[in-house]
């Protein structure tokens, strides 16, 4: 299960759980840009939006600012960031403004 790409992994997850998930959405912002998703996911009335960031370095404070600004900008609360690591500001970042942050590792514990 390894094998499969980090976006593979993370929409797999997801159903899993009970989401329906949509690859590569592109909404507009109430600021008028287009902002684009690496998945849409939807359970009910929950709606959110997933970046997944598949790269062999950590994942810094400026990359999840700018993502939360971008689901904030098309009103989609509480984002979730993929990735093989986080920095410590950007743990710390996220855990105040209730962004989620999932690592490769711990979506292949979740999947079992």
């Amino acid at each position: 299960m390894s094998r499969l790409s980090l976006a593979n992994l993370a929409a797999k997850y997801f159903r899993q759980n009970g989401y329906q998930t949509e690859k590569d959405a592109v909404m507009e912002g109430t600021s008028g840009l287009s902002q684009k998703f690496d998945l849409v996911i939807r359970r009910g009335r929950e709606k959110r939006s997933v970046w997944i960031k598949d790269w062999d370095r950590t994942v810094g404070v400026n990359i999840v600012i700018n993502i939360d600004k971008a689901a904030e900008d098309v009103g989609f609360p509480k984002p979730i960031i993929i990735s093989e690591k986080f920095s410590g500001h950007a743990k710390a970042y996220a855990n105040r403004r209730g962004i989620t942050l999932l690592s490769k590792q711990q979506i292949l514990r979740l999947l079992g």
